[in-house]
């Protein structure tokens, strides 16, 4: 373990609950591999206490915060300036230091989206049909981001009528609120619900309305095959799980917090052991 030291710099990730987080796992690996003396440690902070966070991390000069919920929201409000996604999705994953007691927010997930598919799939969304499952923070990111890349079509299904239409009014033009049977026009189907999660093996549609040739993501990274996963590739469909979306939206947030390319190798060999073999 590397020594702390009076000049160790500090990040972290914010979140309640948090221990379950491998953003430490992620960002330490990085920062190691960058040769960097900067450590990042977990903090819990009840929803309540967020806006004290965002304050001390000024008055402590924490080089950058990773933001889980229930903070996401607040963090786009607290900070000083804000990219243009963020201004769009009034959410931010990421607060960024940027001197003089000033903080940047960012969301890296939509794009961190993008690049784990290409990684697993040497696949972009341009042209393409993308059904995204769920209408939550993670799906909003998503939509926006594949909207922004050039995608054709966003059909989106969700549960709840108003969520759903939350989402859709991100860009109206292209995203429209569909039902199972639609997924046979999608060339890109991603859950991005917490449907399958550890200890949850229900499945977020029914694969009979999935087909051979469309690849499936599903954006949970634990279990590392889900069941939906497991039913997918049993129909000869090209399913990947969310482990690559996890490495590059952190991975986003080192280059954020660093101004230098993210290691990807080693923050994704540093993850493995946490979740066992792909």
């Amino acid at each position: 373990m590397r020594s702390i030291t009076g000049a160790t710099r500090v990040a972290g990730v914010i979140g309640d609950p948090v221990a379950h987080s491998l953003s430490p796992t992620l960002h330490n690996a990085a920062f190691a591999a960058l040769g960097l003396n900067w450590v990042s440690v977990p903090f819990r902070v009840s929803a309540d206490q967020g806006k004290h966070v965002v304050s001390a991390m000024r008055t402590l000069g924490l080089v950058g915060l990773s933001v889980t919920t229930p903070h996401k929201d607040l963090a786009a409000q607290a900070a000083d300036e804000a990219s243009n996604t963020v201004s769009i999705l009034g959410a931010a994953n990421c607060l960024v230091g940027i001197g003089n007691n000033r903080l940047r927010a960012e969301n890296t997930d939509g794009d961190g989206f993008l690049a784990g598919l290409y990684e697993d799939t040497s696949t972009t969304v341009a042209n393409s049909t993308v059904a995204v499952l769920g209408a939550g923070g993670a799906a909003r990111a998503i939509t926006l981001a594949c909207v922004q890349s050039g995608a054709a079509r966003i059909l989106l299904l969700n549960r709840t009528p108003e969520r759903a239409a939350r989402c859709a009014a991100l860009a109206p033009e292209h995203v429209s609120i569909a039902k199972p049977t639609d997924l046979l026009h999608a060339d890109i189907v991603v859950n991005a619900t917490t449907v399958g999660m550890a200890g949850n093996p229900q499945l977020p549609v029914d694969p009979k309305y999935l087909r051979c040739g469309q690849i499936v993501v599903d954006i949970i990274y634990n279990p590392l095959e889900t069941a939906w996963l497991r039913e997918c590739r049993k129909q000869g469909i090209d399913a990947h799980n969310g482990l690559s979306m996890l490495v590059h939206q952190a991975a986003l947030a080192i280059t954020h917090w660093t101004a230098e390319p993210a290691p990807i190798a080693e923050m994704r060999a540093a993850l493995l052991p946490k979740l066992g073999s792909t």
